[in-house]
């Protein structure tokens, strides 16, 4: 059996002029950044992601190395890439200014916006609607593939002043290979990007919220890689906030609260679930956009 490696981070939360982020390993990838595709590109990230991994290249396994180095998703086909190009039209059709950017998953996407051809939902509405929002979520996404959008054009031409980014739930699929560690450092990845492209901006980093019950791996390992991201201290930035409402979507028991989620226990529901996320992110976007 191979021996794993451990993750070694060089790199500042705060850039400098200059600075650039790099990852912990370099892949065989032909296009690190830009946008639009190579031929090249395009025919390599049109491979299914597994055989993209680092280490891949070299039949190395360095499970460690997945959420911190940037790798487009994949749905089959040329769909993922279909969506990004989508997501990339709506940015480019909204270029300059922007009060609040969403980055994530699902769960951000369920905010609705362009992927789902409708307005924020009514929770955002009603917290939020005098502010120009853009929405990036993927479902599906975990935390390698949105390193790779905001490399690969995703975020390009637009001047956030609030990042909201909440990633890692999907990580929790493959924690069992990768360790908490290597997720939450994805988590600080993403931050670490959004800084860099973004220096002037404020970033709120939400904790992964809760999913499924006690006892249950994926509520288990969520816990625990937020408690590895503790260590990491993302706060430490001045430019960055840790919102975690994670204890706040419990019963006393552990339980989720059902009022918040949907049936599948994970996602939010879209008048509870999304109406207790816009009230505990109300106060840091305000907070933020008035000093602005």
């Amino acid at each position: 059996m191979e021996k794993k490696l451990p993750i070694v981070f060089v790199f500042l939360l705060i850039p400098l002029a200059g600075f650039a982020l790099e990852y912990p390993w370099k892949t065989v990838e032909p296009q690190k950044t830009g946008w639009p595709l190579t031929e090249e590109e395009r025919k390599f990230v049109l491979k299914p992601e597994h055989e993209r991994r680092p280490g891949s290249e070299s039949k190395k396994h360095l499970p460690a190395m997945w959420p911190v180095c940037p790798s487009a998703g994949n749905f089959g086909g040329t769909s993922w890439i279909d969506i990004h190009t989508k997501l990339i039209d709506h940015v480019r059709a909204n270029k300059g200014p922007v009060d609040i950017l969403l980055l994530g998953d699902s769960i951000t996407q369920q905010w609705g916006g362009p992927l789902d051809n409708k307005p924020l939902n009514a929770a955002w509405q009603k917290q939020f609607g005098k502010y120009k929002t853009i929405n990036l979520g993927i479902g599906g996404e975990k935390s390698q593939n949105l390193l790779w959008r905001l490399d690969h054009g995703g975020v390009e031409g637009i001047d956030p002043k609030v990042v909201i980014v909440l990633i890692g739930n999907n990580n929790m699929f493959f924690v069992g290979e990768t360790g908490v560690e290597a997720a939450a450092k994805g988590v600080q990845m993403c931050v670490a990007n959004v800084r860099e492209k973004f220096p002037k901006a404020d970033v709120i980093a939400v904790k992964i919220f809760p999913a499924h019950a006690p006892g249950n791996a994926f509520y288990e390992n969520i816990k625990k890689t937020n408690a590895a991201l503790d260590t990491l201290k993302l706060g430490s930035d001045p430019k960055v906030q840790v919102l975690d409402i994670s204890a706040e979507m419990l019963e006393a028991d552990g339980s989720l609260k059902k009022s918040l989620f949907t049936a599948d226990n994970i996602h939010l529901s879209q008048v509870d679930g999304y109406g207790f996320f816009a009230d505990k992110l109300k106060p840091l976007v305000e907070k933020i956009l008035t000093a602005k």
